[in-house]
């Protein structure tokens, strides 16, 4: 039963990106095979990236999972427990790259607080532009997407951050951002 409802998850999730990158994507353009299956310390998720990206887990924030390759980085915040899923929403789109210098107090929203639901667990999506006072990774601007999913007693935020720059002219890097989020599966 959980695993369908992971796998029927995993459907709303794609269904819930707003890539038309995804869609009708050519091979050229399309993300490298997602191989390398990253599992939660939990054990409530699991997820994929390309081989070789890199995991970090941060031992004074236990939820927290984070892996990084190709000129992004995707943050993972779970939480046994159902979390207010609008507070816990807007709690993750607090969360910056680590060990970032200060933002500047500007965020240009691409779109808020897009929702949904399926089976026992709802959704919220919303995507920004931040700048860091100082370069991170070679870039000032970053576009953060929040997707914050709460239910069967579980509050998951997956936080993708790429570099404006990049997002902007790489298809193939849009659709590697989104297949890595749309890859999640719920245990």
């Amino acid at each position: 039963m959980r695993e369908a409802l992971g796998r029927a998850l995993r459907a709303a999730l794609a269904i819930s990106l707003a890539s038309s990158a995804i869609l009708g994507a050519s091979e050229k353009n399309a993300a490298p095979p997602l191989t390398h299956e990253h599992r939660h310390p939990s054990g409530a998720f699991s997820f994929k990236t390309p081989e070789s990206w890199t995991e970090e887990t941060f031992p004074s924030e236990p939820g927290v999972l984070q892996v990084a390759g190709d000129q992004m980085v995707v943050r993972f915040v779970f939480q046994r427990g159902e979390a207010g899923y609008d507070a816990f929403h807007g709690l993750c789109m607090t969360q910056r790259l680590p060990g970032a210098p200060q933002t500047d107090p500007w965020i240009e929203f691409e779109y808020d607080y897009l929702s949904g639901g399926l089976a026992d667990r709802r959704f919220l999506d919303s995507a920004f532009r931040v700048r860091y006072d100082a370069p991170i990774q070679g870039h000032r601007e970053w576009r953060q997407r929040n997707l914050t999913v709460v239910g069967a007693a579980e509050s998951l935020c997956i936080i993708a951050f790429v570099p404006s720059q990049v997002w902007k002219k790489s298809k193939a890097s849009r659709a590697l951002a989104d297949a890595v989020v749309r890859s999640v599966g719920f245990r």
